[in-house]
C-alpha cells in the first residue's frame, strides 16, 4: 500500500466512522488525498485479494462486529467546481455543470449550490453521506433524485482496471439502485462475492447538471405542507432547504452533527457547513426529548427499501396502505414504514425493555442504536421485523445498508 495514501498507522473501527455507531475492527484503514491515491488504494487491495470496502459517510453502512481482514478506503478529497459560468448566460439555456469528488460531503455540496443559487439539489438537504455514495444508491425525496440531475460519473473499473466515465444512460438508475450498486449484489440482498462490499466501479467524481436560478417549484405534498404552500409553488431555495432540514430532523433523519468533532471524522466536513449543524441541533437538544434527539439520528437512515409489489399484491393490502404508481410499469410502490408499524412494530419498539436496539422514538423506518449496540443486537431486531412484516402482509422486506459480514437476506 502506499506509504503516501495513508494518513495514520492506528486504525478505527467500523462504530468509529459509520453514523449508526456499530461494527468491529479494521485491519487497513486508508485515506487517500489524491485521485491517484484512491485508485492505489482500490488496486492494491484487489491485487493481493483482500476483502475491500469504500467508506463515504457511513449512514448507509452496518458492520458486523467481528474484525474485518482487509481494507476500508476513504477518499478525503472534498473538491467541488463549477466547469461553466455560475452566472447564467444572457438569453442562454439556464443550465450549469457542476462537478464534485466522490469524497465531498452531500450535504456541503447541496449547501454550496443553493448558496450559488443552482436549482435541483434543495430537496435532498440533509441527506448523510457523500457525493459518491449518492449515486450508488441514486438518493431521492421530496419529488427530486440525483439520478435525473446526473451527466456523468467518472470511475475505476475494478474488473477492467481502466478508468471510465459512465453517462446517466449507461447507469441504470431506479428507486435506491443504480448499475453501480447491482455490480454488488446477485439478487437483492445477497451479496456477490466478485465484489459486495464494495461496486465493481468506484466512483472518482460526479458532475451534475442544475439550473440557474434562487427560487424552484415545491413538487411534494409533504413538502408542501411543511411549508404552508400548494403543491407547485415556487419559493426561494434558502426556504425550501431550511423546511426540508426541519422535517428531516423531526423524523430523525438527520445525522448527529458532533461526530464530526471525533478524531476519525474530523476532516470529513466544511468548517462554515459543519458549524451550521451544530446550531441546529442546540435547540431541539434542550428541548423536552434532549439527548434522545441524538439517539434517533444514530442508525442507518431507512433500513428497509419501499416495497416495490404487483397491482395484485397491492390491492390485497389494507385500503389505507399507501399506493404509488411505479412509472413506466405496472407495479406499484407502498411504504415500508406504514408496513413496519401496521405489524405492530411501532415507534420506539425493541424486543426487550431497555434494549440498546430500538426502533426511532420519531420513525419506524429507522433502526437505533441507544448505546452500546452491537451487530447482533441490530440484526436481531432486523430479521423480527421482516418476519413481522412477512407474516401479517406476505412482504419481504429488503435491507437497504451495506451489511459487511452480515447476512440479512432470507
Amino acid at each position: 500500500m502506499p506509504e503516501a495514501a495513508t494518513s495514520s498507522i492506528s486504525t478505527p473501527t467500523f462504530a468509529d466512522i459509520t453514523t449508526v455507531g456499530v461494527g468491529g475492527r479494521i485491519a487497513a484503514f486508508v485515506q487517500p488525498h489524491d485521485r491517484v491515491g484512491l485508485i492505489e488504494a482500490v488496486e492494491g487491495a484487489d491485487s493481493k485479494g483482500l476483502p475491500l470496502c469504500l467508506i463515504g459517510g457511513g449512514s448507509n453502512l452496518l458492520a458486523s462486529d467481528q474484525d474485518f481482514p482487509g481494507v476500508v478506503v476513504r477518499d478525503t478529497r472534498q473538491d467541488i467546481s463549477v466547469p461553466d459560468e455560475v452566472a447564467p448566460p444572457e438569453g442562454g439555456v439556464p443550465v450549469v455543470h457542476i462537478n464534485a469528488t466522490a469524497g465531498t460531503n452531500w450535504d456541503d455540496l447541496v449547501s454550496y449550490c443553493v448558496r450559488m443559487h443552482l436549482i435541483g439539489l434543495e430537496g435532498l438537504s440533509g441527506i448523510p453521506g457523500t457525493v459518491g455514495a449518492s449515486v450508488v444508491q441514486n438518493i431521492g425525496a421530496y419529488g427530486q433524485e440525483v439520478g435525473r440531475l446526473v451527466d456523468s460519473v467518472e470511475v475505476w473499473d475494478r474488473q477492467n482496471k481502466v478508468t471510465a466515465y459512465l453517462r446517466a444512460s449507461d447507469l441504470d438508475f431506479g428507486y435506491r439502485t443504480s448499475l453501480l450498486k447491482q455490480t454488488m449484489y446477485q439478487a437483492p440482498a445477497v451479496p456477490d462475492a466478485r465484489f459486495f462490499p464494495t461496486p465493481r466501479y468506484v466512483v472518482l467524481s460526479v458532475t451534475l447538471v442544475l439550473r440557474h436560478g434562487s427560487a424552484a417549484r415545491v413538487d411534494s405534498a409533504q413538502l408542501a405542507k411543511a411549508l404552508g404552500v400548494q403543491v407547485g409553488a415556487t419559493l426561494p431555495l434558502e426556504r425550501i432547504r431550511q423546511a426540508v432540514l426541519t422535517v428531516r430532523a423531526g423524523k430523525g433523519m438527520l445525522e448527529d452533527p458532533y461526530r464530526y468533532l471525533t478524531d476519525w471524522m474530523g476532516s470529513c466536513r466544511r468548517t462554515s457547513d459543519l458549524e451550521e449543524a451544530l446550531e441546529a441541533v442546540q435547540g431541539d437538544l434542550h428541548g423536552p426529548r434532549g439527548e434522545r434527539v441524538l439517539l434517533d439520528r444514530h442508525s442507518c437512515g431507512s433500513f428497509f427499501t419501499n416495497p416495490i409489489i404487483s397491482r395484485e399484491a397491492a390491492n390485497a393490502l389494507p385500503a389505507d396502505a399507501p399506493r404509488y404508481p411505479v412509472e413506466g410499469s405496472a407495479l406499484v410502490k407502498t411504504s415500508a414504514a406504514w408496513l413496519i408499524d401496521h405489524s405492530g412494530f411501532h415507534k420506539g419498539f425493541s424486543l426487550e425493555e431497555g434494549s440498546a436496539a430500538a426502533l426511532s422514538d420519531v420513525h419506524t423506518l429507522a433502526l437505533t442504536n441507544r448505546g452500546g449496540a452491537g451487530s447482533d443486537d441490530m440484526v436481531v431486531l432486523a430479521r423480527a421485523i421482516q418476519k413481522g412484516v412477512d407474516s401479517t402482509f406476505g412482504i419481504r422486506l429488503i435491507p437497504e445498508p451495506v451489511t459487511p459480514g452480515i447476512d440479512l437476506a432470507w
